[in-house]
Protein backbone atom coordinates (compact mmCIF):
# COMPACT_ATOMS: atom_id res chain seq x y z
CA UNK A 1 0.00 0.00 0.00
CA UNK A 2 1.33 3.89 -1.18
CA UNK A 3 1.99 6.08 2.18
CA UNK A 4 0.36 8.84 2.37
CA UNK A 5 3.51 10.81 0.94
CA UNK A 6 3.75 8.71 -1.53
CA UNK A 7 0.46 8.81 -2.82
CA UNK A 8 0.18 12.92 -2.40
CA UNK A 9 3.76 14.06 -2.27
CA UNK A 10 2.61 17.70 -2.44
CA UNK A 11 0.35 17.27 0.49
CA UNK A 12 1.09 19.87 3.27
CA UNK A 13 -2.58 19.88 4.96
CA UNK A 14 -1.95 19.98 8.78
CA UNK A 15 1.59 20.86 8.66
CA UNK A 16 2.26 23.91 10.83
CA UNK A 17 3.89 27.21 8.77
CA UNK A 18 5.70 29.87 10.33
CA UNK A 19 6.02 32.73 8.15
CA UNK A 20 7.94 36.06 9.27
CA UNK A 21 7.21 39.13 7.39
CA UNK A 22 3.46 37.35 6.96
CA UNK A 23 1.37 40.81 6.58
CA UNK A 24 4.12 42.10 3.65
CA UNK A 25 2.91 41.73 -0.07
CA UNK A 26 5.15 38.33 -0.54
CA UNK A 27 4.51 36.51 2.76
CA UNK A 28 1.01 37.33 2.70
CA UNK A 29 0.58 35.27 -0.66
CA UNK A 30 2.45 32.10 0.64
CA UNK A 31 0.62 32.32 4.01
CA UNK A 32 -3.04 32.54 2.13
CA UNK A 33 -1.50 29.66 0.00
CA UNK A 34 -0.47 27.69 3.13
CA UNK A 35 -4.11 27.96 4.68
CA UNK A 36 -5.90 26.87 1.79
CA UNK A 37 -3.64 24.44 1.28
CA UNK A 38 -4.92 22.84 4.80
CA UNK A 39 -2.15 23.93 7.08
CA UNK A 40 -1.73 26.21 10.17
CA UNK A 41 -0.19 29.01 9.89
CA UNK A 42 1.47 31.79 12.54
CA UNK A 43 2.80 35.21 10.36
CA UNK A 44 5.27 37.51 12.25
CA UNK A 45 5.33 41.18 11.19
CA UNK A 46 6.36 44.39 12.72
CA UNK A 47 3.22 46.59 12.67
CA UNK A 48 0.39 45.14 15.20
CA UNK A 49 -2.27 46.65 12.95
CA UNK A 50 -1.29 44.67 9.27
CA UNK A 51 -0.80 41.65 11.87
CA UNK A 52 -4.49 41.82 13.02
CA UNK A 53 -5.55 42.77 10.05
CA UNK A 54 -4.00 39.60 7.91
CA UNK A 55 -4.82 37.14 10.34
CA UNK A 56 -8.56 38.18 10.12
CA UNK A 57 -8.08 37.19 6.41
CA UNK A 58 -6.42 34.28 7.07
CA UNK A 59 -8.91 33.24 9.18
CA UNK A 60 -11.91 33.15 7.02
CA UNK A 61 -10.04 30.34 5.44
CA UNK A 62 -8.53 28.77 7.71
CA UNK A 63 -6.23 28.10 10.67
CA UNK A 64 -4.05 31.42 11.57
CA UNK A 65 -2.60 33.25 14.48
CA UNK A 66 0.01 36.21 14.35
CA UNK A 67 2.39 38.36 16.50
CA UNK A 68 3.67 41.67 16.46
CA UNK A 69 7.33 40.47 16.33
CA UNK A 70 10.49 41.90 15.23
CA UNK A 71 12.83 39.44 14.04
CA UNK A 72 16.27 40.92 15.23
CA UNK A 73 14.55 40.11 18.62
CA UNK A 74 15.93 36.91 19.91
CA UNK A 75 13.94 36.79 22.93
CA UNK A 76 10.90 37.64 21.74
CA UNK A 77 11.16 35.06 18.81
CA UNK A 78 11.76 32.33 21.02
CA UNK A 79 8.95 33.49 23.21
CA UNK A 80 6.92 33.46 19.85
CA UNK A 81 7.99 30.24 19.15
CA UNK A 82 7.26 28.61 22.64
CA UNK A 83 3.57 30.08 21.90
CA UNK A 84 2.93 28.28 18.29
CA UNK A 85 4.00 24.91 19.57
CA UNK A 86 1.64 25.22 22.78
CA UNK A 87 -0.95 26.42 20.26
CA UNK A 88 -0.28 23.80 17.40
CA UNK A 89 1.91 21.40 18.98
CA UNK A 90 5.15 21.71 16.87
CA UNK A 91 6.76 23.35 13.82
CA UNK A 92 7.24 21.93 9.95
CA UNK A 93 8.14 24.85 8.25
CA UNK A 94 9.55 28.61 8.79
CA UNK A 95 9.24 30.85 5.83
CA UNK A 96 11.69 33.91 5.97
CA UNK A 97 9.36 36.54 4.35
CA UNK A 98 11.06 39.55 6.23
CA UNK A 99 13.17 41.73 4.72
CA UNK A 100 13.47 45.05 2.51
CA UNK A 101 15.88 48.46 1.54
CA UNK A 102 15.95 51.98 2.73
CA UNK A 103 17.25 54.52 0.76
CA UNK A 104 20.75 55.28 2.66
CA UNK A 105 21.34 51.77 1.93
CA UNK A 106 21.79 52.27 -2.06
CA UNK A 107 23.52 54.40 -4.22
CA UNK A 108 21.19 56.81 -6.24
CA UNK A 109 21.81 57.82 -9.81
CA UNK A 110 23.57 60.39 -9.32
CA UNK A 111 25.84 59.13 -6.10
CA UNK A 112 28.99 57.28 -5.83
CA UNK A 113 29.65 54.49 -3.06
CA UNK A 114 31.08 57.16 -1.46
CA UNK A 115 28.18 58.58 -0.32
CA UNK A 116 26.89 55.43 0.62
CA UNK A 117 25.29 55.38 4.52
CA UNK A 118 27.01 52.65 6.15
CA UNK A 119 24.24 52.52 9.50
CA UNK A 120 21.62 52.57 7.16
CA UNK A 121 23.90 49.74 4.84
CA UNK A 122 23.82 48.28 8.79
CA UNK A 123 20.34 48.44 9.05
CA UNK A 124 19.36 46.80 5.89
CA UNK A 125 22.23 44.22 5.97
CA UNK A 126 20.78 42.96 9.65
CA UNK A 127 16.89 42.99 8.47
CA UNK A 128 17.36 41.01 5.36
CA UNK A 129 20.36 39.25 6.62
CA UNK A 130 20.60 38.26 10.57
CA UNK A 131 16.51 38.81 10.11
CA UNK A 132 17.07 35.47 8.33
CA UNK A 133 19.35 33.51 10.45
CA UNK A 134 17.72 34.60 13.82
CA UNK A 135 14.74 32.85 13.01
CA UNK A 136 15.96 29.74 11.47
CA UNK A 137 17.92 29.39 14.66
CA UNK A 138 15.26 29.61 17.06
CA UNK A 139 12.45 27.82 14.86
CA UNK A 140 14.67 25.83 13.03
CA UNK A 141 15.63 24.34 17.07
CA UNK A 142 12.01 23.04 17.45
CA UNK A 143 12.64 21.46 14.26
CA UNK A 144 15.02 19.19 15.95
CA UNK A 145 12.79 17.99 18.24
CA UNK A 146 11.19 15.62 15.90
CA UNK A 147 13.70 15.63 13.43
CA UNK A 148 11.48 16.72 10.31
CA UNK A 149 10.53 20.50 8.78
CA UNK A 150 11.89 22.57 5.77
CA UNK A 151 13.36 26.53 6.07
CA UNK A 152 12.47 28.65 2.93
CA UNK A 153 14.61 31.38 2.97
CA UNK A 154 13.97 34.11 0.44
CA UNK A 155 16.92 35.33 -1.40
CA UNK A 156 16.91 37.73 -5.06
CA UNK A 157 18.30 38.37 -7.88
CA UNK A 158 20.14 41.45 -6.52
CA UNK A 159 22.46 38.23 -5.30
CA UNK A 160 23.90 37.07 -8.00
CA UNK A 161 24.18 39.73 -10.26
CA UNK A 162 25.52 43.96 -9.74
CA UNK A 163 21.93 45.80 -9.64
CA UNK A 164 22.45 49.03 -9.73
CA UNK A 165 21.81 51.30 -6.63
CA UNK A 166 20.96 48.73 -4.08
CA UNK A 167 24.16 47.65 -2.47
CA UNK A 168 23.29 46.81 1.22
CA UNK A 169 20.34 44.79 -0.05
CA UNK A 170 22.65 42.87 -2.78
CA UNK A 171 25.21 42.54 0.45
CA UNK A 172 22.16 41.02 2.56
CA UNK A 173 20.86 38.92 0.05
CA UNK A 174 24.48 37.27 -0.95
CA UNK A 175 24.88 36.35 2.54
CA UNK A 176 21.88 34.51 2.84
CA UNK A 177 22.61 31.98 -0.38
CA UNK A 178 25.36 31.51 1.51
CA UNK A 179 24.18 30.70 4.88
CA UNK A 180 21.25 28.55 3.27
CA UNK A 181 23.71 26.13 1.86
CA UNK A 182 25.74 26.44 4.99
CA UNK A 183 23.03 25.50 7.42
CA UNK A 184 21.48 22.90 4.89
CA UNK A 185 24.64 21.24 5.34
CA UNK A 186 24.90 21.71 8.93
CA UNK A 187 20.79 19.97 9.49
CA UNK A 188 21.34 17.16 7.75
CA UNK A 189 25.10 15.87 8.62
CA UNK A 190 24.03 16.80 12.50
CA UNK A 191 20.70 16.54 12.45
CA UNK A 192 19.77 13.67 9.56
CA UNK A 193 17.90 14.21 6.33
CA UNK A 194 14.19 15.13 7.68
CA UNK A 195 15.36 18.98 7.90
CA UNK A 196 15.76 20.57 4.79
CA UNK A 197 17.10 24.35 4.04
CA UNK A 198 16.50 26.22 0.41
CA UNK A 199 15.79 29.29 -0.54
CA UNK A 200 13.53 30.77 -3.44
CA UNK A 201 15.65 33.87 -5.60
CA UNK A 202 12.58 36.01 -6.99
CA UNK A 203 12.73 38.46 -9.67
CA UNK A 204 11.15 42.04 -9.75
CA UNK A 205 7.89 42.03 -8.26
CA UNK A 206 5.66 45.15 -7.00
CA UNK A 207 5.38 45.51 -3.27
CA UNK A 208 4.67 48.33 -1.55
CA UNK A 209 8.08 49.21 -0.59
CA UNK A 210 9.16 49.50 -4.34
CA UNK A 211 6.33 50.60 -6.05
CA UNK A 212 7.03 54.19 -6.11
CA UNK A 213 10.71 53.30 -7.52
CA UNK A 214 9.18 51.14 -10.23
CA UNK A 215 5.25 53.14 -11.27
CA UNK A 216 4.50 56.93 -11.67
CA UNK A 217 1.77 58.16 -10.20
CA UNK A 218 -0.55 56.95 -13.32
CA UNK A 219 0.30 53.49 -13.03
CA UNK A 220 3.00 53.41 -15.99
CA UNK A 221 6.66 52.00 -15.23
CA UNK A 222 9.52 54.29 -14.33
CA UNK A 223 12.50 54.09 -16.68
CA UNK A 224 14.28 51.69 -14.03
CA UNK A 225 10.83 49.44 -14.31
CA UNK A 226 11.14 49.30 -18.42
CA UNK A 227 14.72 48.57 -17.69
CA UNK A 228 14.07 45.57 -15.75
CA UNK A 229 11.31 44.30 -18.30
CA UNK A 230 13.46 44.51 -21.18
CA UNK A 231 16.01 42.37 -19.08
CA UNK A 232 13.32 39.75 -18.14
CA UNK A 233 12.29 37.42 -21.03
CA UNK A 234 8.81 37.11 -19.89
CA UNK A 235 8.36 40.90 -20.59
CA UNK A 236 6.68 41.64 -17.03
CA UNK A 237 6.90 41.53 -13.56
CA UNK A 238 6.03 38.61 -11.40
CA UNK A 239 2.91 38.28 -9.66
CA UNK A 240 3.22 37.49 -5.79
CA UNK A 241 1.30 34.24 -5.96
CA UNK A 242 4.10 32.90 -8.42
CA UNK A 243 6.16 32.33 -5.72
CA UNK A 244 3.58 30.07 -3.96
CA UNK A 245 3.87 26.76 -6.13
CA UNK A 246 8.04 27.10 -5.39
CA UNK A 247 8.00 27.30 -2.02
CA UNK A 248 5.11 24.95 -1.77
CA UNK A 249 6.98 22.35 -2.96
CA UNK A 250 10.30 22.86 -1.23
CA UNK A 251 7.93 22.33 1.75
CA UNK A 252 6.43 19.29 0.57
CA UNK A 253 7.49 15.31 0.64
CA UNK A 254 8.24 15.91 -3.14
CA UNK A 255 11.42 17.93 -2.25
CA UNK A 256 12.49 14.91 0.02
CA UNK A 257 16.14 15.15 -1.21
CA UNK A 258 15.92 18.62 -1.94
CA UNK A 259 18.46 20.62 0.35
CA UNK A 260 20.73 23.68 -0.27
CA UNK A 261 19.09 25.13 -3.33
CA UNK A 262 18.10 28.24 -4.84
CA UNK A 263 15.18 28.18 -6.79
CA UNK A 264 15.09 30.99 -9.25
CA UNK A 265 10.81 32.85 -10.12
CA UNK A 266 12.26 35.72 -11.83
CA UNK A 267 10.70 34.91 -15.60
CA UNK A 268 14.19 34.33 -16.83
CA UNK A 269 15.72 37.51 -15.47
CA UNK A 270 18.68 35.66 -14.54
CA UNK A 271 19.81 33.47 -17.62
CA UNK A 272 19.30 36.44 -19.83
CA UNK A 273 21.85 38.70 -20.86
CA UNK A 274 20.24 41.46 -22.46
CA UNK A 275 21.73 40.64 -25.70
Amino acid sequence: MLTTEMNNPFDISQKIAVVTGGSGVLGGAIAQHFVESGAKVCILGRSGDKVKSTVSSLSETGQAIGFACDVLDEQHLREVKNEVVQEFGSIDFLINAAGGNIPGASVGPDQTIFDLHIEDFKKVTDLNFTGTVLPSLVFGEAMTQKGTGSIVNYSSMAATQAISRGVGYSAAKSAVENFTRWMAMEMALKFGDGIRVNAVSPGFFITHQNRALLTKEDGSFTERAQTVINKTPMRRFGKAHELNGAIHWLCSPAASFVTGAVIPVDGGFGSYSGV
